[in-house]
This record gives C-alpha cells, structure tokens and sequence, in this order.
C-alpha cells in the first residue's frame, strides 16, 4: 500500500472543503493531532508514516456533513476516502478514530445515526490516532484537552468509555501539551 505525502493530504483537504475557513479549522485540527501522536512514536511498533496520514485524514469527512449530525463524519469521511480509491487501510482511520471507538451496541443503543457496525480501532495506528484525537478540539474557540479533562467528558457517555480512556492513558501516557498550546495559542483545559 502506497501511503499519500503530506502535501497530497493537503491538496484533498483543499479540494473537498466547502470554504477557506472549513479547511482552516480542519486541516489545522488534523495537523495538531498528528503532532499529538509523534509524541507517542518512540519505542512503538508501528508504522509511523501511516500514523501521519491517518492522523492527517481522519476528520476529511467533516468536509461533507452539510447538516448531517456530526456523528456521522467518521462514515462519511471513510466513504469519502473509498470513493478516491485510497485503501481500507486508509479510510478506517475515518470511521474508527469517533471517541473512544463506536461499538454496534453502542450504534444501536443511543439510535446513532450510522450503519450499525463496528468503528472501533483494529490497529495499534488505528488507536493511536484514536487516542492522539482526544488531546485537540475543534470547538470554538479550539482547545487542547488535558487527559484528565477527556475523561470528564467521556463520562456522559458511560463507564465502560471512561475505562477505556484510562486503559488508552495507561498504554500511552499524556502527551505534553505546553509546547501546542504556546505555538497556536489554544490553551490547554
């Protein structure tokens, strides 16, 4: 599988994003999160460049939700990216990067607006870009996240997702947010 540069990434977010602003606030986002998951790279097993491009491309789908919940970005980014020809392998980082991962009782249970699947990380890439997602937040204005304040967050959705947050800061660690937060501005909450 030939994984996209970044400057091909770039190119896909310009072409899909409906306005100068929408690819601002997500391409920005994205690069954040790649910057979050370098972090991570020393002593994992992984492949690096795929981590890169996932990281750049998990939220293209945002490009295409119109009025759609945003639920509904990971699917609609993975079909977007399926639609271009990128490989499976690609297009999960998409669908598989939502919280702490979707399961299909979770589809199910809160009646999300998505086919009932499975979108939950297959691959330690698949989960660090998950993981690395946590630590940025597109709200308005964008904010970096602590680990602690993910945690309270994810809560709203259940116990299960906070103890599988914890698992994720116990395999990974926090990552050292003090350098982003200076470099862009966006504090850290």
């Amino acid at each position: 599988m030939r994984v996209p540069t970044d400057g091909e990434i770039r190119a896909l977010h310009r072409e899909y994003a409906p306005s100068r602003a929408a690819y601002e606030i997500v391409s920005e986002h994205c690069q954040l999160v790649c910057s979050v998951a370098e972090q991570f790279f020393g002593g994992l097993d992984i492949d690096t460049d795929l981590v890169r491009a996932g990281a750049l491309l998990h939220d293209i789908g945002v490009y295409r939700l119109d009025s759609a919940p945003y639920i509904r970005h990971g699917v609609l980014g993975h079909e977007l990216l399926a639609s271009i020809g990128y490989p499976v392998e690609l297009c999960r980082f998409a669908s598989c990067h939502t919280g702490v991962g979707i399961t299909r009782e979770d589809v199910v249970r809160q009646g999300l607006p998505i086919p009932v699947a499975d979108y939950v990380p297959s691959t330690p890439e698949e989960e660090l870009v998950l993981y690395a997602d946590k630590f940025h937040s597109k709200r308005t204005p964008p904010v970096f996240l602590s680990g602690a304040t993910y945690a309270t967050e994810v809560a709203r959705f259940g116990a299960d997702k906070v103890a599988a947050f914890g698992a994720l800061r116990a395999r990974y660690g926090d990552p050292e947010l003090g350098a982003l937060s200076a470099a862009t501005g966006y504090a850290v909450n």
